[in-house]
């Protein structure tokens, strides 16, 4: 991969050699195998290795996870905050397993739309709640940066499964519960 960048460095009009670029290729592998990790992780196996018992069937939200991804058509990244909810059906899952979930599927080339449902269908099918919903709500550079060049837009995505889906009374709760949030 250092390779590649230097060579992308010299086709771009850049000296790879000079001072400032010597170690860039490096540094630009290591930033790519970090921002590719979710690739080599099973979210599913996250969810199915922190299961527990339990009676409840009220709603249960995380809000507010902050995730970095890269979009897949100009290797640009996106950012944002995703919202996650479950509605128990005699198991719940560690509240930290939601967010690895979400880092997991965040950290692959994507585009939003996919993510989002990738993340509730892992949820749905390895917790099997009676419900999921997850909301994406990101700022994309390839949008900032490039082309329209749009400096303050936000893509807002959701997917909702089970009784989020078929509830009308469950989906607008969850989706006030995100308007209240502290």
């Amino acid at each position: 991969m250092e390779d590649l960048i230097r060579q992308l460095l010299e086709e771009i009009g850049e000296d790879p050699s000079r001072e400032g670029l010597l170690a860039t290729p490096g540094r630009v592998t290591r930033a790519w195998q970090e921002n590719a990790a979710g690739y080599g992780q099973d979210p599913g196996a996250m969810i199915r290795g922190a299961l527990f018992q339990a009676e409840s069937r009220e709603m249960v939200v995380v809000s507010d996870i902050d995730f970095y991804s890269t979009c897949e058509h100009h290797l640009l990244p996106f950012f944002g905050k995703a919202y996650v909810a479950y509605i128990p059906n005699g198991k719940i899952v560690g509240l930290s397993k939601l967010a690895r979930v979400v880092e997991a599927y965040a950290r692959r080339l994507q585009v939003q739309e996919r993510m989002t449902r990738q993340i509730a269908e892992c949820i749905m099918e390895n917790l099997e709640p009676l419900g999921v919903a997850v909301v994406l709500k990101a700022q994309h550079l390839c949008m900032m940066m490039r082309g329209i060049q749009k400096q303050n837009s936000y893509a807002t995505t959701s997917e909702m499964l089970g009784a989020f889906r078929t509830e009308s009374k469950t989906r607008a709760e969850f989706l006030q519960l995100l308007r209240d949030r502290p």
